[in-house]
């Protein structure tokens, strides 16, 4: 039996809806892959096109998913089912399936952040120095007793905030670690910009050269402006259930793709001035935050100091994300009925139970055809039943539900601040499922 939609908790402010909704796409994408991404396709011709495409494909399917969140003040599957009839609700349980697989093999990865910022304040820079970072990494992800560990304390944490409830946990938290989150980057970009021969990377970040631009760069930033505001996943979809009819969706999207373009604009500017100066590669992949980036630390003056900021920040980007991925299919739970506390410490143990086999795979254990099992579960989600459940939302929106009760959750007058209503609706209809198709099936290589 559903709860009273009337009773339902709801956000305090828009503000607290923006911040938790921004923290929820600002994650590991922005400031772990955005840089490398960034930096296999050229720089700052890559930043322009991603740009670019925040603006035209972002917005358009992030408002989609959050109006449909809050015509049905439910979690994702009984809203489906809810406004478009039970043929829909397979779409919403995908998507709240979607964030539960995430979390599972999100949570490995954040219990690594939390072993680094805890090795930041003994050994990690001496180490860095005498240039063991890569045998640091290897030896630490081959132990699976100690990688389950501080997943747990990962999902720990993460339930601890998702348990006060929406007001009191998640808006709380949100706007503490929002601002955390930027004050560290700031003080990270200050100390990369000013050390010498930095100039070369800033020059590299934001002078386009756009003899570089190809097909491949296009599609990358395509890829990486889809899934750094966590489209698809159910997410942006339960925090938008929780947001007050009296709140605009227009104006809090933007600013939700503002602050989420900022963070990522932001980590490569804290990174290749860093990157250049040191003369480390700056295409280095994943590797770049747990081997590459401690190693420059240990050639600054004051490391220690910024290797501990730099895995704070790690971590908080990571718990603002994990936090919306977890209500998601908490959410589900509450809205059946089930006592709040209950519903997240019985959710947040079945992901980490499920995260135990991506916690073993990179021990040279698990594999699912040629992949570690973590990366064949990130496969699944990202390649697949992200772009499915995102292009199956801007249907839902653009074909399925009524025109004129879209128009009236959606805009002032018949506008939508970058344009009128009826261009939103040709995005929502057409582009941006196309682009999302795309995505889809230059994904699928396995």
């Amino acid at each position: 039996m559903m709860i009273d939609e009337k009773k339902r908790e709801s956000f305090g402010s828009r503000i607290g809806f923006v911040l938790a909704a921004a923290g929820s796409a600002v994650g590991l994408g922005n400031l772990w892959k955005f840089p490398y991404i960034a930096g296999r396709n050229g720089g700052a011709a890559f930043l322009f096109i991603y740009i670019v495409i925040i603006v035209c494909i972002g917005i358009t399917a992030m408002m989609a998913e959050v109006l449909i969140g809050r015509m049905g003040r439910l979690n994702a599957a009984d809203t489906f089912e809810k406004l478009g009839g039970k043929k829909w609700k397979p779409v919403g349980l995908a998507g709240i399936l979607c964030t539960f697989i995430i979390l599972s093999y999100y949570s490995v990865i954040g219990g690594w952040i939390v072993k680094y910022f805890f090795m930041s304040f003994t050994d990690l820079i001496e180490q860095a120095g005498a240039g063991k970072t890569g045998e640091i990494f290897g030896a630490f992800v081959s132990n699976p007793s100690q990688v389950i560990f501080y997943q747990g304390i990962f999902m720990l944490i993460t339930a601890l905030v998702v348990l006060f409830g929406i007001k009191g946990g998640i808006e709380r938290s949100c706007k503490i670690m929002m601002p955390m989150l930027f004050v560290a980057m700031l003080v990270l970009i200050i100390r990369a910009v000013t050390l010498p021969g930095a100039m070369s990377g800033i020059e590299f970040y934001l002078k386009p050269d756009f003899s570089k631009v190809t097909s491949e760069t296009w599609l990358a930033a395509l890829g990486q402006g889809f899934f750094s505001l966590s489209l698809g996943a159910g997410a942006i979809m339960i925090y938008g259930s929780y947001l007050p009819k009296t709140e605009n969706i227009v104006s809090s999207v933007k600013q939700i793709c503002f602050i989420d373009t900022a963070v990522a604009f932001l980590a490569g500017l804290m990174i290749f001035p860093a990157v250049f100066a040191f003369g480390a590669e700056p295409a280095a992949g994943p590797g770049l935050t747990f081997i590459t980036v401690p190693t420059l630390f240990a050639k600054m003056s004051g490391g220690v100091v910024f290797a501990v900021i730099f895995f704070l920040l790690f971590f908080v980007a990571a718990l603002t994300s994990s936090i919306s991925l977890l209500e998601c299919s908490t959410g589900y739970f509450v809205d059946h009925g089930m006592d709040r506390k209950l519903a997240t410490l019985i959710t947040a143990a079945l992901i980490f139970l499920t995260g135990i086999p991506s916690a073993y795979s990179l021990s040279g254990g698990l594999k699912i055809g040629s992949r570690d099992f973590i990366d064949a579960a990130g496969y699944l989600t990202d390649s697949i039943m992200m772009p499915l459940c995102s292009m199956f939302c801007c249907i839902f929106v653009g074909w399925v539900l009524n025109r004129e009760l879209v128009k009236r959750e959606a805009t002032s007058d018949g506008k939508i601040g970058f344009g009128s209503f009826n261009i939103w609706m040709m995005m929502v209809k057409f582009v941006a499922p196309a682009a999302i198709l795309v995505i889809f099936f230059t994904g699928l290589k396995w």
